[in-house]
């Protein structure tokens, strides 16, 4: 594995290298030209190209397959990073887990819509079948909300929390302040209760929209400790700057870095009210601009592009072929008699 960079060198390079490229000019290459603009009607789609995603049978409850327990909620008081916001997590714990054994380890972004049991994702469900089959490791699941004051209501499946908590500052900045709660914060928390393993090639962090852009933001900060990204229409726009990752990562070194990018052409597109186009908040080409600079470096990457709008009608159902990629090389055996490999895996005995 490279050699990483100090913390400090990282995000001073990280800065200096948003700094020394033309943000501008790298957003409008693919986008359409303004005199190309003009008299176009405004293409109207809506939610009806969701239609045909549908969860398939990784992403439901299956008869015999042993059920991991989702623990929680349990929360991280009063953050250091963000003062005065509190913030909620869930962990998945598979019927397979070996407190002797180190676990690979998933984070998740928006926590409460991923373990929504009637949602798109249902995501302990992927892991029950996955583990049990052998798809996946034995994995430690983590499903963490935005920061919040105590004051302030949790996100749930219909508010996801940007106009009731910390979560536009939080996951849509490119800064690392966000990266340090889930470093400094939630990671102590979980290996002070499991066995996690320490290999970031073991560890994934993902998200949608902008839980998708915080995952990404994560493991660039620190890759050291995230080599895997799994990000359903993320939010590489700007909100907060978003749109500047292509140039990033074109003028910085290659990271560590698995990445799978699921993007639709229906999602936002940049076009305002007035019919005028904005390239920088362009949802599906800034999804584009990231696959090509990340194609461009050389990155471990897998992209996948829908027709589906804003959300996760197509990228929850996604999930296990982008969980099974991102894991692909998890350790196996060969040896055409080993009857436990061979097996489905069984719940550890405790």
């Amino acid at each position: 594995m490279p050699q990483m960079p100090s913390k400090r060198t990282a995000v001073s390079s990280f800065a200096m290298a948003a700094a020394a490229v033309c943000l501008a000019a790298g957003a409008a290459a693919q986008a359409p030209a303004a005199d190309q603009q003009a008299d176009r009607p405004v293409p109207q789609f809506g939610p009806e190209m969701n239609r045909y995603y549908t969860l398939g049978p990784d992403s439901l409850e299956r008869e015999g397959v042993p059920k991991g327990e989702l623990r929680g909620p349990f929360y991280l008081l009063d953050s250091p990073n963000y003062p005065g916001t509190q913030h909620t997590y869930w962990v998945y714990v598979p019927a397979q887990y070996d407190p002797a054994e180190p676990a690979d380890l998933m984070i998740f972004n928006d926590g409460q819509a991923f373990i929504d049991m009637d949602g798109s994702a249902r995501v302990p469900n992927v892991l029950d079948n996955l583990i049990y089959r052998r798809e996946l490791p034995v994995m430690i699941a983590a499903f963490i909300n935005p920061g919040r004051r105590p004051d302030q209501p949790e996100p749930n499946p219909k508010e996801w929390g940007d106009r009731t908590t910390n979560r536009p500052q939080e996951y849509n900045a490119l800064d690392d302040r966000y990266a340090k709660v889930i470093v400094e914060e939630l990671l102590p928390a979980l290996k002070k209760e499991y066995n996690i393993a320490d290999d970031p090639r073991r560890r994934g962090i993902g998200g949608t929209s902008s839980g998708a852009i915080a995952a990404f933001t994560v493991a660039w900060h620190y890759p050291d400790q995230f080599s895997k990204v799994l990000s359903i229409v993320g939010s590489f726009t700007n909100l907060r700057g978003g749109h500047q990752y292509p140039d990033i990562i074109r003028a910085s070194e290659k990271k560590p870095l698995r990445i799978f990018l699921n993007g639709g052409r229906n999602d936002n597109r940049g076009i305002g009210r007035g019919g005028q186009y904005n390239a920088e908040r362009d949802w599906f080409l800034q999804n584009v601009r990231m696959k090509d600079a990340l194609e461009e470096k050389g990155y471990d990457l897998n992209y996948v592009w829908g027709i589906n709008t804003h959300g996760q009608s197509m990228g929850g159902p996604m999930i296990p072929e982008m969980l099974r990629w991102l894991w692909r090389d998890h350790p196996v055996s060969t040896d055409p008699y080993d009857v436990e490999e061979r097996s489905f895996r069984e719940p550890a005995t405790r």
